[in-house]
């Protein structure tokens, strides 16, 4: 997917994560829970920040919040427990590779 050029589909899909991530969240079952590249969705406007903060608002007190992904808003860093960004040092796209199923995606 390129940057702005994304599908309804895309944009669904992202919902349906973030829904089941609140689901989660809140639901006190887990310790720790990453929200892997939630970051480059919000980035690529798949998301809203607003949505995306009142799941992590929902979340138990016991869970901790990951949150992964370029860009990181100001907004989740303040509410997250732990934000990373990875910069890419090699990666098989560069040489053509496209995304691969369970790796990538």
């Amino acid at each position: 997917m390129i940057k702005g050029k994304h599908s309804q589909e895309d944009i669904e899909l992202a919902r349906k994560a973030l829904v089941f991530s609140a689901e989660v969240l809140s639901s006190g079952e887990y310790d720790l829970v990453v929200m892997d590249e939630v970051c480059v969705a919000l980035d690529f406007g798949l998301l809203q920040i607003s949505d995306v903060a009142k799941a992590i608002e929902s979340r138990s007190r016991r869970t901790e919040v990951v949150l992964t992904g370029v860009n990181a808003p100001k907004e989740l860093i303040e509410r997250a427990d732990l934000v990373t960004e990875m910069r890419m040092i090699k990666h098989p796209y560069e040489s053509g590779v496209s995304a691969r199923e369970m790796i990538e995606y």
